[in-house]
């Protein structure tokens, strides 16, 4: 008799991994009923997605092996940390458990109100990026990027949404923090905001994580006629810590979206923001800034689509890299034919502080439109001798020159944070005192 030998099943981590964390979605309090039938369809979708690995074109340079090392498990209600600076005057601040209710004991400024159950059911059964992926005509075929995983991820575990309307400009910033302190495993957060025509709002994100866990995020947004959102993102990250964080928003005419982010210390941190330019004449800033050391990595995939004409962009990437750490870039910037006289300037600025660090870095153009002005460039330098010279000669030391330039660098990005970012230190965050060549 022969016997047949019958080949193991292998059984892929990642697909482990994400089945364990929705199981423990599944078997959690239930969530939010405007957002549950969001979320089961969000968790068929994610179910059918590949996990993201480098034979994927938006994942080739970016390892989520560090995922892997956060327990499959939604970190438990009522573990957040208490040790917050107090929030600056005139701000509004919410904290974010992923669960429950956000705004009890929040007292909302004038011109924000909660959105309705029906009506945040009704938004939420759109696709979680149909907010930037729309397109017009041009659209089909113009290589728009696929479903989000970070979108999907968070959609299909959040247990709650924070849904808010505005109208008219608002004076008191809101500050939406989240904070994961020692305690290990997922925190899904989901914030949705409407902005009416001619609504002007000031928002900041900031999280903090200091243990092995991992912080999802998706932020839609969409910007009526005429209407100002300056959205700034803060995030302070450990080695064991992940932080995923996806924004999907869509521009109608004559809107101003401007966005900028810092975020330092994660061992794997990913920003994927998505802008929909819908109606055209609608202008865009992006401003970020990555600093890794390490073996950590940071990573920007960026989209900014255009679907009418008179629309423009301004875009600022810049990146520290010490230690063995990398950074990775790919900004997209998509101009059909409807987009003519769009005018865009997307940039990459990249320092080396170390041999063993390494910058990817790949801004981008795709032009069908033959009236506009765009501009694209990358830059990856290293501290240059002549201003270091410059500064030892009017008698700072060499380490102390060092920090002088590096804080130069940071503070061409960290200036168009949002001010109540202020307290929390983002200068200290993104390179403390430390900011001397290696």
């Amino acid at each position: 008799m022969v016997a047949l030998s019958v080949p193991a099943v292998v059984v892929d981590p990642g697909h482990q991994w994400t089945g364990a964390l929705l199981e423990a979605a599944v078997a959690g309090p239930a969530p939010d009923p405007a957002a549950e039938s969001a979320n089961q369809a969000a968790r068929r979708r994610l179910e059918l997605a590949p996990f993201p690995g480098r034979r994927q074109e938006a994942w080739r340079f970016t390892d989520p092996t560090p995922l892997l090392a956060v327990p499959p498990q939604l970190r438990p209600s009522g573990s957040e940390a208490a040790d917050l600076p107090a929030p600056a005057p005139g701000v509004v601040r919410i904290r974010l458990d992923g669960r429950g209710d956000a705004l009890a004991g929040v007292a909302l400024p004038a011109g924000i109100e909660p959105l309705g159950a029906g009506e945040l059911q009704a938004l939420l059964a759109h696709d979680p990026l149909a907010a930037s992926a729309e397109g017009g005509p041009d659209a089909p075929g113009e290589g728009a990027r696929g479903d989000s995983w970070i979108a999907l991820l968070t959609a299909a575990s959040a247990g709650a949404v924070l849904g808010l309307r505005v109208r008219g400009a608002v004076v008191s910033p809101l500050e939406l923090v989240s904070d994961t302190a020692a305690t290990s495993g997922v925190l899904p957060l989901r914030v949705l905001l409407v902005l009416e025509a001619g609504a002007q709002l000031e928002l900041l994100q900031v999280h903090r994580a200091a243990a092995a866990s991992l912080t999802t995020v998706l932020v839609e947004a969409r910007l009526g006629a005429g209407s100002v959102l300056r959205h700034g993102l803060v995030g302070q990250g450990a080695a064991a810590s992940v932080l995923l964080a996806a924004v999907a928003v869509r521009q109608e005419l004559g809107s101003h979206y401007a966005f900028s982010s810092a975020v330092a210390g994660w061992g794997l941190s990913r920003l994927e923001p998505r802008v929909f330019q819908a109606s055209g004449a609608a202008t865009t800033r992006l401003r970020a800034l990555q600093c890794i050391d390490g073996q950590q990595l940071a990573d920007q995939h960026s989209e900014v689509r255009f679907g009418g004409p008179d629309g423009s962009l301004d875009q600022l990437h810049k990146v520290i890299a010490a230690g063995a750490g990398r950074s990775v870039f790919d900004g997209a910037v998509r101009v059909p034919r409807l987009a003519q006289r769009t005018q865009a300037v997307q940039m990459s600025r990249s320092l080396l502080l170390s041999d063993r660090a390494r910058i990817d870095t790949k801004p981008q153009l795709e032009i069908v439109a033959d009236d506009v002005k765009c501009a694209h460039g990358a830059t990856v330098t290293r501290l240059q001798q002549e201003e270091l010279f410059y500064l030892r000669s009017r008698g700072i030391n060499a380490a102390s020159a060092g920090r002088l330039l590096l804080r130069g660098f940071c503070a061409e990005v960290l200036a168009d944070l949002p001010a109540a970012a202020a307290i929390w230190q983002p200068l200290a965050m993104a390179w403390g005192d430390e900011a001397t060549e290696r």
